[in-house]
This record gives C-alpha cells, structure tokens and sequence, in this order.
C-alpha cells in the first residue's frame, strides 16, 4: 500500500464503560487501585543523559525472556508513579515485554537542575533513550504516550520520517493533545474547572520550588498571574525554552503537523467523551491518508479512564499490550489495518 491510499479502517476492540459520562471515567480512572509489578518483576533505576547536565530516569523492569523493550511516556506533571502507567507496566510485564517507565525531565525521580526542564514537544529525549535501548538490547523498541506523553511519541514518529523503523517497531498514543491550542482552550472551559485548577496549583507550587535554585529561569513575580494553563506556559515555557509565546510553542510542538509523516505502524487511541481533548481534534485528515496511522476513537473512557464492565477492568492496557505483542510477532508485515482484538 502507497501512501495516500485509501485503506479500510479497523473499529477498535469493544469497549464497554463502566461510567456513563468522561467525567466520572476521567476522575475515578485517576484513583482506581492498579495491580503492583514490583514484587514479580524487580525495577532498576537507569539514569540517562540526553544532553549534558539534563538527566532523565528510567524505571526499568525486565521479564525473564523479553520479547521487547517498551518506553511508557506520562502525561502532564505525572510521572512513572501514575496509576496508567503502573498498570500498562504490569500488563506488558505480564505479555513479556520489558518496560521503561519514562519520567521526563524534573519529573519523578529524575534530577533537577536549571536544564531540567520539559514541554509538551520534547521528543528528543524520548528518542536518546530509544536508540540506547536499541543500541543495548538489540531487540524491538515500542514506545507507547500517555496524554502530553502520547503528543511527544506521535511527534517523535513524525519527525524521523522513514528512518522510524531504525529506532522504534511502532508508536502507541492514548489520549493525546495532538493540538495543544485546542486541548488547553478545552480545559481552560467553564466544566473543566476542576482539572485546570489542579494542574495549575501544580505547575505555581513547581515554580515556587525551584525559583530558589533558578530565580531567573522560576521568577516569582508572574505567579499572581496564572491563572490557567495558557498563562504558565505564556509566563514560563514558553520563555523557559525560547518559544516567544504560548501561542508559538503550541503551534510549533504540537504532534497534529507531523502526523502525515509517520512511517512506522500507529495506533492512537481517543475517547470521544475525553473532557479535555476536543473530538474535533482527531478529524485531521492524516487519519484517513496515512497507511501508518490506525485510530481507534470510542464512545466513552473519558481522559485516561477506559476501565470496563467485567473482570477485565483495564481494557486500554489489554488492547495496547494485544496490539504491541501483534505487531512484534508481524514484524517488518505489520499493518495498521489488522485487526488486534483483546482475547
């Protein structure tokens, strides 16, 4: 298949909510209890260092035989501690992938220091620590984002272009802000208040921490002005790294222009219910044109919800570990387009 063909498009798994409305899925998802890995599969603490003195840590975990290696990316102001991607781990553990719980820069465990800081499109750490595994292991690397997470993996495939299959076998994206504009003007509505509020009281108290250690890059004096997430990232990232404004930063980082470059098979899953990701995002016409790009947009799951009626409660780290292990054993044949149920 060409790209640019028409091809058939492949429904995503059943699901079936176990709430009604992406605000209950969203919120409970958030505190629903996740299966611990630790105890079966020991972590390792590898520090990497995709540029000197900005150090991130990877949160390793190894089955006895790995048919892979897995790069898990968190979502805003998370970390490799968050419930999604402790649960992802152990479902991938469990198929026999090794996982890399990712912690971008400053966040979890991963040391601080005036250069330690990320944004929405810092795709090129994630790609360092791509190429170490393949270099290292010698087997196939997935990398697999969670919402700002998933934005960074989907930009990553983008901008390698054809040269995606020498780093990663494929890319997995579960609800991304693949237009940061959008995404941050949905939370910033009237019903989001509640996320916004959190996210923001987050991102001033990261300022107050580290305005003694960096007073130029953390200046106090902008806090009484935040008031959302466009204001932090118009006062601070987009400052902090050379964006100019948020508008700029947005418009340059998101992943939604890089989509019709991806060369490696795609799976980007979005839940049409999510309150913070506009559905009208994923109406970008690189769904349709490129071969690469599979998604799979459901009813219900809300941001990062998806927990299901019946035993199996995590229905996103089912399908997600179902379409990795399919890809694997399709090798250089995988298509976007089969179909990869959750059996």
């Amino acid at each position: 298949m060409q790209f640019g063909q028409a091809r058939a498009v492949t429904p995503a798994p059943p699901f079936h909510s176990l709430f009604p409305g992406g605000h209950l899925a969203t919120i409970a998802g958030n505190f629903w209890p996740r299966p611990v890995s630790e105890e079966r599969w020991p972590v390792t603490d590898v520090l990497y260092e995709p540029e000197p003195q900005a150090t991130v840590l990877v949160r390793e975990q190894r089955p006895e035989r790995a048919h892979g290696e897995v790069i898990l990316v968190h979502g805003l102001e998370g970390s490799s501690e968050s419930g999604y991607m402790r649960s992802m781990a152990y479902a991938l553990l469990e198929a026999g992938f090794a996982v890399h719980r990712y912690n971008m820069r400053g966040c979890g465990g991963s040391p601080w220091h005036a250069k330690a800081n990320y944004h929405s499109g810092q795709s090129g750490d994630v790609l360092f620590v791509a190429r170490q595994l393949k270099q290292k292991y010698q087997s196939p690397v997935f990398a697999v984002g969670f919402s700002l997470g998933g934005n960074m993996v989907l930009k990553m495939a983008g901008e390698l272009g054809e040269r995606g299959r020498d780093v990663v076998e494929a890319v997995i994206s579960a609800c991304a802000p693949i237009d940061l504009a959008a995404s941050v003007h949905q939370i910033g509505a009237k019903q989001n208040i509640f996320y916004e509020r959190r996210f923001v009281a987050r991102l001033k108290d990261r300022v107050r921490r580290r305005n003694p250690v960096a007073p130029d890059l953390f200046p106090l004096e902008h806090l009484p002005k935040v008031n959302s997430i466009w204001d932090f990232d118009d006062y601070y990232t987009s400052r902090i790294f050379g964006f100019g404004s948020a508008a700029n930063y947005y418009r340059t980082q998101s992943s939604n222009q890089f989509l019709d470059r991806v060369r490696v098979p795609t799976l980007v899953i979005h839940a049409k219910d999510d309150p913070m990701i506009p559905a009208a995002s994923y109406q970008h016409p690189a769904f349709a044109a490129n071969p690469h790009l599979q998604l799979w947009s459901v009813e219900r799951g809300g941001h990062l919800g998806f927990l299901a009626r019946g035993a199996k409660r995590f229905w996103l780290d089912a399908v997600i570990a179902a379409w990795v292990n399919q890809t694997r054993l399709l090798g250089t044949n995988a298509r976007v387009g089969t179909y990869f149920t959750n059996k």
